[in-house]
């Protein structure tokens, strides 16, 4: 269905009406789209960056974790932990795969139920985009919402948009050389639904902006606080250091805080620690708060210390550790803990080391106390925590408690999925329950 343009006396702006505008071309946007355009709605999608779907193709490495067999609702956050239900429910993972093999998309399963494809995630992106092609949803790219306000005494339109080419920075770098002043020009919409699939914070190198929170606000809603999530952690001192030097080690550990735990590998970096114990932890972790790192989760190591001990009183501790754990721990990693942790007694045997110090430097082991000094912060960040509050939102349509016709979807709510293709789960079924609505 073509869009309807219409004029508009007060503000001399000529306008195009859609039944549906949808404001950013990700993950959730376009599922939206595709679902309400399947319903017979005029649909635009709005995104000032480039190309549509940018974090959709640098997700899982390039292979996209687009779902997960196994998704409920306690892989969620978020302030009000029943919000993801009804749309999780209603759209479960395994709809999504049978559109993914309905286009022939190749894909894999990995551990813990992740999906990913076997070749691209250009692959999804291919699909969502053609899926809404075929349904006649329009895409406009480069478009920077500069203004949505409501329309009052229109029967059709509930919002008026205004929009100005986004420039590129070579564009940008013209104008400011040229001193041109001249405003861009503006393109003007109206449409009866307006969702808002903006996203958060997160990586603003693909374009990440506030405009979705922004938006929140000037209808009346409330936000929780946001931060960098499914992060890695940063260390500063002597820790970091330590950490630092052991750059490209993994290893399985438990990591935990005082709210939860993941048996899952870690990743010593140059900037702190990383891999998938920590980003999961990182959904967890307030500023200020330590963290435990059980470095040997399958062994008690207190209770190894303590029967080599009496068995083989002459052993080192590296001795053992080497020895009697099959090498869990790598060479670099053992040399420097113990240059850490018992630099003083690293000669001395098991014979001469009171059991007090072997028990200390056990639990120390299972259970390595570390504060971080921070994360990478929302640079590197797969997600943001926290957002548009849900108490204000549907949990059946994601329509606004106080403005008819406004919706929330994906990852602009506060709504905060583990690692593992859980916030794309919550992306497609949040614009799913949003697109048979609008």
């Amino acid at each position: 269905m073509e869009p309807i343009a219409m004029d508009n006396q007060r503000t001399g702006h000529s306008h195009t009406y859609y039944d549906v505008i949808i404001i950013g071309a990700g993950a959730s946007g376009l599922y939206c789209a595709l679902t309400a355009g399947r319903r017979g709605r005029r649909v635009l999608v709005l995104d000032h960056a480039n190309k549509a779907g940018k974090k959709i193709l640098m997700s899982g490495g390039g292979r996209c974790n687009f779902t997960n067999y196994f998704v409920e609702p306690e892989h969620f956050i978020g302030a009000n932990q029943h919000f993801c239900k009804s749309a999780l429910s209603r759209y479960p993972s395994w709809e999504f795969i049978g559109m993914v093999e309905a286009h022939k998309i190749r894909y894999h399963e990995r551990e813990h139920g992740q999906l990913f494809c076997d070749d691209s995630a250009q692959d999804i992106l291919t699909m969502l985009l053609d899926e809404c092609s075929a349904v006649g949803v329009q895409v406009k790219l480069n478009a920077q919402v500069e203004s949505v306000q409501a329309v009052k005494n229109d029967k059709n339109a509930r919002f008026e948009l205004l929009t100005t080419k986004q420039l590129s920075k070579k564009d940008k770098q013209e104008r400011k050389e040229s001193g041109n002043q001249a405003k861009l020009p503006q393109t003007g919409y109206r449409c009866e639904s307006l969702v808002v699939a903006t996203g958060g914070l997160s990586i603003p190198t693909m374009g990440a902006s506030g405009l979705g929170y922004e938006l929140a606000q000037q209808f009346g809603h409330q936000l929780i606080s946001t931060d960098a999530s499914l992060v890695p952690f940063t260390f500063t001192d002597k820790t970091g250091e330590l950490i630092c030097a052991l750059a490209g080690i993994s290893l399985p550990v438990i990591a935990s805080n005082e709210r939860i735990s993941f048996k899952l590998p870690i990743l010593f970096t140059h900037r702190g620690l990383s891999g998938p114990a920590m980003l999961q932890l990182s959904n967890y972790w307030q500023t200020g708060e330590s963290i435990r790192i059980n470095l040997l989760p399958d062994i008690d190591v207190t209770a190894l210390f303590l029967a080599h001990k009496k068995s083989h009183p002459r052993q080192l501790i590296r001795t053992v550790l080497a020895d009697y754990t099959d090498s869990a721990l790598p060479k670099k990693l053992l040399a420097a803990l113990q240059t850490h942790l018992w630099d003083d007694i690293k000669d001395t045997e098991l014979a001469n080391i009171k059991d007090e110090r072997l028990t200390e430097l056990g639990v120390t082991l299972n259970g390595w106390q570390l504060k971080p000094s921070g994360t990478e912060g929302y640079r590197t960040a797969e997600v943001t925590r926290g957002g548009v509050n849900t108490d204000e939102v549907s949990s059946k349509t994601m329509q606004s408690n106080f403005q008819d016709g406004l919706y929330f979807i994906g990852e602009v709510l506060d709504v905060t999925g583990w690692l593992g293709g859980y916030n794309f789960q919550w992306a497609w079924a949040s614009g799913f329950v949003c697109g048979e609505m609008v």
